[in-house]
C-alpha cells in the first residue's frame, strides 16, 4: 500500500509561542483558516465554522484535540463533509529555528478513504498551501 500522508514545513518569522496562538485561537485560527468555536485544547471536541454560519450546520470541520504541549506540538483528529466523516490526523510540530519557527504539518489516515484517495490528498495538498501563505503573513 502506498503511503498517503501529506507531510509541509514552513518558516515563520516568529516565535513558536505567537506562531502557536494561530493553531489554537479561535479568532487567530479564523485569520487563516476557519473560525473555531473554542479554543483548541487536549481532550476537547473543536469545530471550525463556515464562513456563512446562516447554513444549516455551520460546522466546517471537525475532531477532537488528542494532544496539546504548546507550544511545540498540536495532534487533533480532522474529517468534514468530502471525507464522509472519514477522521484523519493532523500532527503540528514547532521548532525555535534561526530566530523563527520551523513548523511541520503531516496530515495522515487518507489510505483508508473510501473513495478517490489521490483526490482527497490532491486536494487538501492544495489547500493546505493557500492557508500557509495566509499564516505567514497573519503570524510573522
Amino acid at each position: 500500500m502506498t503511503d498517503a500522508t501529506l507531510t509541509k514545513t514552513i518558516f515563520i518569522n516568529a516565535a513558536p509561542e505567537r506562531v502557536w496562538t494561530y493553531l489554537v485561537e479561535p479568532e487567530k485560527l479564523a485569520r487563516w483558516f476557519h473560525e473555531a468555536d473554542s479554543d483548541l485544547s487536549a481532550g476537547t471536541d473543536y469545530a471550525l465554522l463556515r464562513e456563512n454560519p446562516d447554513k444549516p450546520d455551520p460546522k466546517m470541520i471537525w475532531g477532537k484535540v488528542l494532544v496539546s504541549e504548546p507550544p511545540h506540538r498540536l495532534r487533533y483528529t480532522f474529517t468534514h463533509a468530502f471525507l464522509n466523516g472519514h477522521e484523519t490526523i493532523v500532527d503540528w510540530t514547532l521548532e525555535s529555528a534561526f530566530g523563527g519557527t520551523r513548523l511541520t504539518l503531516v496530515h495522515s489516515g487518507f489510505e483508508t478513504f473510501d473513495g478517490d484517495v489521490f483526490d482527497m490528498l490532491t486536494s487538501h495538498d492544495k489547500g493546505w498551501d493557500q492557508h500557509f501563505v495566509r499564516l505567514r503573513t497573519v503570524a510573522s
